[in-house]
């Protein structure tokens, strides 16, 4: 009875209803519009160089506890009420993370590094518990991860129990042992190493999930241009400053949509080992492109707040590496799921180099606008020469 019961939970594989993004799916993603909006308000508020990199640890652990949960839910059930149970808890240690993130490494680094484990854990045992008696390999598999995350979880706790730059390490370490995971293949002595084709994901699946995701990061950069804008007098320079925040977001979008996530998704949904495939372009793919909408978000805030800086290369580089970031990552992202890297990303990525030398001895919004042009000027160029042809080739 039990494995029945348990098997219910796992979604039905090869249908449209399995594959499908589920509402309750949609709603735990709301909490992480609220942990993408700290993230970016925790970058602009600490730009140093310490406060770049602790908002960069806070950045690849938010995405890595939405990522692993985006894969169990592939194999679970939204709408099986245990899983549905999982998913709000989930939800709720969620709230507490992303609450946490501003005073992550002052007096609530203990409360970020609970939350964050809890999560990781917990999910991982559950899933592991759902697979018993099911699909033994994925229950290996759980089991290896769990393995993996719970002595990464040693390293977030005591970081949480130290300070400063201690803490800073210690979480640096839980990283770099949840992301070498994956590419390990979760080795553990005693349970084997887990296979590509172990990870036999719903290709659309995953493709949709990430799709969302970067439509909540780009809702971010959205939200920052026209808050800020609302709370400025309004003047030519402001709203030039607006239009070329709203016009860089939108290039963003298409760069993105175009020609990445629809041919994306046809490539790994016919892939005979989807799960080698997710790993690299959407575990691995997305987290530069993650990463520069957030500083693309920055780089609005500072337009606003200091139009006519000039020479100062912190607040520059933040103007030009969210754009330059987010080429990267679609440059990996189309590439994976392509074969072939686009010529047009990087000519973009050359663009922002070459604006990087002159960066010094002109005004921000200036700047502002010059990269967002790099990023109309590879649209157009990716769109030129893609024109004419299926978003979802077929593949050979």
């Amino acid at each position: 009875m039990a494995k029945a019961t348990r098997k219910n939970w796992l979604r039905a594989k090869g249908s449209a209803a399995g594959s499908k993004v589920t509402f309750l799916e949609l709603f735990f993603d709301l909490v992480f519009v609220f942990s993408i909006s700290q993230l970016s308000h925790a970058l602009a508020a600490h730009y140093t160089p310490l406060g770049a990199a602790e908002a960069a640890l806070m950045t690849f652990a938010v995405w890595w506890v939405w990522i692993f949960t985006t894969w169990v839910t592939n194999w679970l059930d939204p709408d099986k009420m245990p899983v549905r149970g999982m998913l709000v808890v989930l939800m709720m240690l969620g709230l507490v993370l992303s609450a946490s993130i501003p005073e992550a490494f002052g007096d609530k680094g203990l409360l970020f590094a609970g939350a964050y484990v809890a999560m990781q854990v917990g999910r991982s045992l559950f899933a592991t518990y759902a697979m018993t008696r099911v699909d033994r390999a994925n229950t290996l598999n759980f089991a290896r991860i769990t393995s993996w995350l719970s002595v990464a979880a040693i390293f977030w706790i005591a970081g949480g129990l130290l300070e400063h730059e201690a803490r800073l390490i210690a979480w640096m370490i839980a990283l770099a042992i949840e992301y070498a995971g994956p590419a390990a293949g979760f080795a553990v002595p005693g349970l084997g190493r887990s296979m590509p084709s172990d990870w036999d994901v719903s290709g659309a699946h995953m493709a949709e999930r990430c799709a969302l995701f970067v439509i909540i990061c780009l809702g971010e950069a959205i939200l920052v241009s026209g808050r800020t804008f609302a709370e400025l007098p309004i003047s030519g320079l402001t709203s030039l400053i607006f239009v070329t925040a709203f016009i860089g977001t939108v290039a963003m979008w298409w760069l993105y949509f175009r020609f990445g996530h629809e041919r994306a998704a046809h490539r790994i949904e016919h892939e005979e080992t989807p799960g080698r495939l997710a790993r690299l372009a959407f575990t691995y793919g997305h987290i530069p492109i993650l990463a520069g909408i957030i500083v693309h978000a920055v780089a609005v805030e500072f337009m606003f707040s200091h139009p006519h800086e000039t020479g100062d290369v912190g607040v520059a580089a933040a103007v030009l590496g969210g754009s330059g970031l987010f080429l990267i990552g679609n440059l990996w992202f189309k590439g994976a799921t392509s074969g072939r890297m686009p010529l047009s990303h990087l000519g973009g990525l050359v663009a922002v180099i070459l604006l990087a030398f002159v960066a010094p001895f002109i005004e921000l919004y200036l700047l502002g606008i010059l990269a967002t042009l790099v990023l109309i000027a590879v649209a157009a160029w990716e769109y030129r020469s893609l024109s004419g042809t299926s978003p979802t080739p077929t593949l050979h």
